[in-house]
């Protein structure tokens, strides 16, 4: 008999979390492990930047808010902050995307997360936009 495994794989337009994935109105994303969020840009957020040439990232330890600037982008068009999606403690960052940039436009919301944090109120996670709702929220800001 075949085993049914509790965690649910969603193939999406692209996308391929093993978790649940929430987003943020300002193009940010936050993927749910347990209590550890990863966190980063959408590919959406990417396409609008334009090739990424510089990334800075917060310090493992610092304690994030939700809606606070975290870490910060830059591109041939724009520069920009990158909020963060949950409250907690920044328990890991990504130091490939600090040395290539440029991974940030090949893999937005695969291997080029920003950082991981130790979510404290997982009850926040919880408001933020499921895919449909993200998804909805993209396609009105283009009209």
């Amino acid at each position: 008999m075949f085993q049914i495994s509790r965690r649910l794989v969603s193939v999406v337009k692209g996308r391929n979390f093993s978790s649940v994935v929430r987003f943020t109105k300002e193009h940010e994303y936050a993927k749910l492990d347990g209590k550890v969020a990863t966190c980063g840009i959408t590919n959406h957020a990417q396409s609008s930047l334009g090739d990424v040439v510089f990334v800075s990232l917060p310090e493992v330890g610092k304690v994030a808010k939700k809606g606070e600037a975290l870490a910060g982008v830059e591109s041939v068009k724009a520069a920009s902050d990158v909020y963060a999606p949950v409250t907690g403690k920044v328990i890991a960052i990504n130091d490939v995307i600090v040395k290539n940039p440029a991974h940030v436009n090949a893999e937005a919301e695969t291997g080029a997360w920003f950082v991981k944090i130790e979510v404290t109120d997982e009850k926040e996670f919880k408001t933020l936009l499921d895919q449909k709702a993200y998804d909805t929220h993209v396609e009105a800001s283009k009209h």
